[in-house]
């Protein structure tokens, strides 16, 4: 099985200049928890998460955090995303998708095709989703 048939190929994407109050609607407008960050180039250059705006790893830098959580617009997708993330291709396998989901604890996995071009992002759902198609017990 490629990641190819189980990825989502309809990707909303973010920009690192956008604000965390408009990205966290866009997200939840569309039901989703990742969204890939993509440069002006159009190449990916980070992954947004729901956890990302929950609570970000750079807080703790802070002496008053609670303004951080107020997820205004003047704070920006490319302050709270996680950079140079994993990434997949199209004719990875399945299995090669879950290890990486597993060894790096996270929840969906951009896919990238020629020159880092984003084509899809595969989920730990959709990988889910193979392995019962699979028929694996």
């Amino acid at each position: 099985m490629k990641v190819s048939e189980y990825m989502s190929t309809q990707v909303v994407t973010a920009n690192p200049k956008d604000g965390l109050r408009q990205t966290f609607y866009r997200m939840r407008e569309r039901s989703i928890r990742h969204m890939p960050v993509l440069g002006d180039d159009e190449a990916i250059v980070g992954v947004i998460s729901d956890r990302d705006l929950r609570r970000p790893d750079w807080v703790d830098d802070e002496e008053n955090v609670a303004h951080y959580y107020l997820l205004d617009n003047a704070h920006k997708v490319e302050e709270a995303m996680t950079r140079d993330p994993w990434v997949v291709h199209p004719d990875d396998t399945i299995q090669e998708a879950a290890d990486l989901v597993l060894k790096h604890r996270i929840g969906a996995l951009p896919v990238v095709g020629a020159q880092h071009r984003l084509v899809g992002m595969i989920s730990a759902v959709d990988v889910l989703r193979a392995f019962r198609d699979s028929g694996v017990e």
